[in-house]
């Protein structure tokens, strides 16, 4: 199952830019194939990213499917943020 990075106080899902398979540019859910992979990555990543909080994120299981439904609610939309809600469902805002 796909690892991502949720954020501990807020449940919201690290989104980014990020880059297809067919090397276009488009705003989603970043995620891992591994445990171990995300692991190793998870913390460059978020200083790559600008942040440096790393103590508020979490590595956090979706299924596959989640991860695409995450996608379309961002909508290829740097201005939306995705949140997981006390029932498990994806909500975009």
């Amino acid at each position: 199952m796909p690892i991502v990075l949720k954020q501990k106080l807020t449940e919201e899902i690290l989104s980014c830019a990020l880059i297809n398979n067919y090397d276009f540019k488009y705003h989603g859910v970043k995620a891992w194939n591994s445990r171990a992979t995300a692991e190793a990555e998870y913390a460059s990543f978020i200083l790559e990213q600008g942040m440096d909080e790393l103590w508020n994120w979490e590595l956090f299981e979706l299924d596959e499917n989640q991860v695409k439904i995450g996608n379309v609610k961002l909508n290829n939309n740097p201005n939306k943020h995705l949140f997981l809600t006390p029932e498990g469902k994806l909500q975009s805002r």
